[in-house]
């Protein structure tokens, strides 16, 4: 069976794959506004995963610092993530996207949402 090649990077694969599992995940028992959100984000850090795949080291390691901060938020008594935490995650992701010159993507998340610092570096965005 012959297929077109992909051109897709082993750790780029990866990503989205995370970040379309979480989703689905966040599918079953987020509604209305969160769940909106949640695809925004979705759709926002595929398209950072695959702008970057031949992007510097750096570059690359700050989006999968946003992937995993999306991926990897801690529930909170067996309920799925809450707004605040989806609110916390758009920041960062809205702070990677910034600093990687693509505010086409910061704006599609949530116009007029709140903006992290950008004089702060990402590492403190992630623990304050």
């Amino acid at each position: 069976m012959a297929g077109e090649p992909r051109h897709v990077e082993p750790s780029t694969d990866v990503l989205i794959r995370k970040v379309d599992s979480h989703l689905a995940t966040l599918r079953g028992g987020l509604h209305g506004p969160e769940l909106a959100l949640a695809e925004r984000l979705a759709r926002c850090l595929r398209e950072l995963v695959v702008s970057t795949a031949q992007a510097s080291a750096a570059d690359r390691g700050q989006v999968r610092v946003a992937v995993h901060y999306f991926v990897l938020r801690r529930e909170s008594r067996g309920r799925l993530l809450s707004m605040r935490s989806l609110a916390v995650a758009e920041r960062v992701v809205g702070k990677v996207a910034r600093q990687l010159g693509r505010a086409d993507l910061v704006a599609e998340l949530r116009p007029g949402g709140t903006d992290l610092d950008d004089a702060q570096p990402i590492s403190n965005a992630l623990i304050n």
